[in-house]
């Protein structure tokens, strides 16, 4: 009796080690058998370093991890199991995987929102009323985007030197440069072009200078008191000459205006005709 009375204290043991282990495995994975979880979906075109259980953070704190991985015809789709029903991702959102380090590390899957926060938010990610266009519902699909890592970079630079030996790559690189040369003659021609111009309108900037010194002279010859004064003294004068001139056009016009006058000056000319055809007789 006390036998079997021990081994079943034994068996409850390791039962009770087995499920205490199994709980605190599935725990540190961010694994919780709740039904608090919920779930969303992250398509990538390459899933490189993902597995199932691979950590899911936000904000450098483990949400969830991935449960499982589907292959599709042009991408992978790792479905994401979230642990905290609270959770809020606003929209827009997206999924990037990364590591520890450019170097390398584990790969996990930082979940990263771009959008506002809303605070009078009256649904959750596991509501009926949840709305996908404002945050990540349960069960909704975000876009994915790969690792990149040191190894990435070196493929990229692999890329580029092998399609340099493509002989058409360096073709077109000749040909640029043979354009950019033809480019260089033609805007050296253009400069000697212009300096030959440049040499022809410097005998028009000296006769310039010329005339702007002629000109600072003249104006500095009005700024003499003494020019200014003979200046005033012409215009003077001219003024006086130009009212005697108006004053003798008034006396011709009214000569020319009378008609006793005209008609005399008439007689006149008719009288001398006349003496001059006797004369003549």
């Amino acid at each position: 009796m006390r036998r079997s009375f021990r081994d079943a204290i034994v068996g409850f043991s390791l039962v009770g080690g087995v499920v205490i282990f199994s709980g605190l495995t599935l725990w540190l994975k961010g694994i919780k058998l709740t039904s608090k979880t919920w779930s969303l979906t992250a398509s990538f075109n390459d899933a490189s370093g993902l597995s199932q259980g691979t950590p899911v953070t936000f904000r450098g704190i483990q949400v969830g991890s991935v449960k499982k991985i589907t292959f599709g015809q042009n991408n992978v789709m790792a479905k994401v199991s979230i642990n905290n029903p609270d959770l809020i991702l606003f929209q827009p959102v997206f999924a990037k995987i990364q590591t520890s380090s450019l170097l390398g590390g584990d790969a996990e899957i930082a979940l990263i929102s771009k959008g506002s926060q809303i605070k009078s938010l009256s649904f959750s990610p596991k509501k009926d009323n949840c709305s996908s266009e404002l945050i990540v519902c349960d069960g909704d699909s975000i876009e994915g985007r790969e690792l990149q890592d040191i190894s990435k970079l070196t493929g990229e630079i692999n890329k580029f030197l092998n399609e340099a030996e493509n002989k058409e790559i360096i073709e077109k690189v000749v040909t640029s440069i043979e354009q950019f040369d033809s480019t260089q003659a033609n805007l050296d021609e253009l400069i000697q072009l212009s300096k030959l111009e440049l040499k022809k309108t410097r005998p028009i900037i000296k006769d310039l200078k010329k005339s702007v010194s002629h000109i600072n002279n003249i104006l500095g010859s009005i700024d003499d008191p003494e020019v200014l004064k003979d200046v005033k003294a012409s215009t003077a004068s001219i003024q006086s000459f130009t009212a005697k001139l108006d004053k003798i056009s008034d006396k011709v016009d009214e000569l020319v205006n009378d008609e006793d006058l005209t008609n005399a000056f008439k007689d006149a000319a008719i009288g001398i005709g006349k003496l001059f055809n006797d004369i003549y007789k």
